[in-house]
């Protein structure tokens, strides 16, 4: 009796190494498919981007061509007036603002560093 249950678990062990043979394989195979998947993902992405480039490069261009000639700004600063510097500024602001965001404080440094205690080796 004891040779019948010995020889049925090595079985089910055979079919459980088998079955499981099957689901790395096939996990394998979908990981491939997702990859390739992904890469041409990113191929249409980087298209999409390039032609977006393309095509706001062409407007500025276009705009270019079309805006009237720049005029003359006068030299002495006293007689420009304050509304020419306002632009600028706000322009310089916008730029910075993500940056410009103060970090938030760190709590200070204790003067005896505490040791995590979960990860204290203790041998015998």
């Amino acid at each position: 009796m004891l040779t019948i249950l010995f020889l049925l678990s090595y079985g089910l062990l055979t079919m459980l190494v088998v079955e499981q043979g099957r689901t790395i394989d096939s996990q394998r195979n979908l990981i491939h498919l997702l990859f390739s998947d992904s890469v041409q993902l990113s191929s249409i992405k980087g298209k999409a981007a390039q032609k977006q480039n393309d095509a706001r490069a062409e407007a500025q261009a276009q705009a270019q061509k079309k805006s009237p000639p720049a005029q003359a700004v006068p030299s002495d600063p006293r007689t420009q007036s304050p509304s020419m510097h306002q632009p600028q500024a706000g322009a310089k602001n916008q730029s910075t603002s993500k940056t410009g965001r103060p970090l938030p404080q760190k709590p200070p440094k204790e003067t005896v560093d505490q040791g995590d205690d979960r990860r204290i080796l203790i041998s015998i």
